[in-house]
């Protein structure tokens, strides 16, 4: 019997099967590479990237791991603000001036400069909501930021807007994976906050990429992480839990003590078959919005206008935001290296009129847009490109997810969820929560080590 069983092999269950490392433990993985979202290649001195881009900071559960595991993050040298628009480039500023620099008319314009004003007076709110308060459990704090302004969706929030002034908000609040309408207001003022850097900014990228960290991870667990297995059911008995899965063709099964159920919460409520009913009901409510992204490696042999920009927000065009992955390269160079990186990402409604496109098409589309964005030949300089898309990629906190919380958290005393749809912070919030349920697990598992052998009970 194993100690525990870990189900999904992405970020959260491979931060709980590290925390769970000294125990006897096995992590079951469907796909043929670990990391679930979180996805990038090495190509030299550069690397392709596709998913997760961005970890949170000193103090983080991000940062405790990192440490731990000896991957080094750096903070983002490059500016994170750039915007291209209606053919205009801004580089950098305030984004408070945005709306007086990008061509647009008068409309759009006071359009832009009304929902502004409730946007900055939300993101104040939502910094007294998020600040960490003494005495409170993390678990409170997150109850906290789910309630906020959780009634209505951020398009109820702003209001009908003009199609520039439109274009300039929901390139920001989409990266959550959900469009205006679907996102809470809360969930979009939050989002706002991530961009500007306040009270819990998600601004340090790995170096060498963030699969860096899944494949050190994996590598230290080694045989004990095992791919292509999908795990069919997740059953509770009476001291135990069975998992049955599919592996090469063939039925298996293994009996653990503990499980750290780290999927998707679609995927959570599938196999989790006799989990309590309110709580499979509660997975079954959570959304996510669709990623489609394009990894883009170059190789001119000058320095470019956009070598200390990482990320340029594209209103209007087919991805919502394109990211310089050689940023960190460029940061730590005295002279400057030949080639470079990019991604774009494409979330919520830009994704779905991807996803069923083909590969090179998705190519072409994302790139004909960067070229423009880009200028100066960018184009010519791409040598490769591939693309990755993801139907079930972020969790997105809708309307009235606030009431769904405490029960997700629940769990049952065998059987502990992890992933990112039980937080707001992402790549945080999987770690946080892998770091959570091997808290639980080991809990349980410490308690059986010390449970008398024979069966008698101690007495004094």
């Amino acid at each position: 019997m194993k100690d525990v069983v870990i189900v999904g092999g992405g970020l959260a269950g491979l931060s709980a099967a590290w925390r769970l490392r000294h125990w006897d433990t096995l992590v079951l993985e469907s796909e043929h590479r670990v990391g679930g979202r979180i996805r990038s290649e090495r190509r030299g001195n550069y690397w392709l990237n596709w998913g997760g881009h961005v970890f949170a900071g000193a103090g983080s559960s991000t940062d405790s791991l990192l440490g731990e595991v000896g991957v080094t993050a750096v903070q983002i040298p490059g500016s994170l603000q750039a915007l291209s628009m209606n053919g205009k480039f801004i580089r950098e500023g305030h984004i408070a001036t945005y709306p007086f620099r990008i061509p647009m008319s008068l409309s759009s314009r006071i359009d832009t400069l009304k929902a502004g004003i409730k946007v900055v007076s939300g993101v104040a709110k939502y910094t007294g909501v998020v600040r960490k308060r003494a005495g409170e459990s993390g678990a409170m704090r997150q109850q906290r930021i789910y309630d906020f302004e959780n009634n209505k969706s951020f398009q109820d929030f702003i209001g009908d807007l003009s199609e520039d002034a439109a274009a300039l908000f929901k390139t920001t609040v989409t990266r959550s994976a959900g469009d205006m309408d679907e996102i809470s207001a809360g969930a979009g003022i939050g989002y706002f906050s991530l961009v500007l850097g306040i009270g819990q900014g998600l601004s340090q990228g790995i170096v060498g990429g963030p699969s860096t960290l899944t494949e050190s991870i994996a590598a230290a667990l080694g045989e004990r992480v095992q791919l292509f297995a999908t795990v069919n059911e997740v059953v509770h008995k009476k001291d135990s839990v069975m998992v049955r899965y599919t592996q090469d063709g063939k039925e298996l099964e293994v009996e653990a003590r503990t499980v750290v159920l780290a999927t998707t919460a679609d995927v959570s409520h599938k196999v989790g078959v006799d989990l309590p009913d309110e709580l499979r009901s509660a997975l079954s409510q959570i959304k996510y919005g669709p990623h489609v992204s394009t990894a883009f490696l170059t190789n001119e042999t000058s320095a470019r206008p956009w070598d200390d920009i990482y990320a340029i927000a594209a209103p209007k065009r087919s991805f919502a935001i394109a990211l310089n992955q050689a940023s960190i390269v460029r940061g730590t160079e005295s002279v400057r290296k030949p080639g470079g990186s990019f991604m774009t990402f494409s979330p919520a409604s830009l994704g779905k009129a991807l996803l069923d496109k083909s590969d090179e098409e998705v190519i072409q589309t994302h790139l004909a847009d960067l070229d423009q964005v880009l200028g100066h030949g960018f184009a010519d300089s791409v040598v490769e490109a591939q693309t990755d898309r993801w139907k079930v990629a972020s969790p997105y906190c809708f309307p009235g997810r606030a009431k769904l919380q405490a029960t997700l958290m629940r769990g049952t005393n065998r059987v502990f969820l992890a992933g990112d749809y039980l937080g707001t912070l992402y790549t945080e919030s999987s770690i946080t929560t892998g770091f959570s349920a091997a808290q639980e697990a080991a809990s349980v598992l410490a308690t059986h080590r010390q449970a008398p052998k024979s069966g008698l009970s101690a007495v004094a």
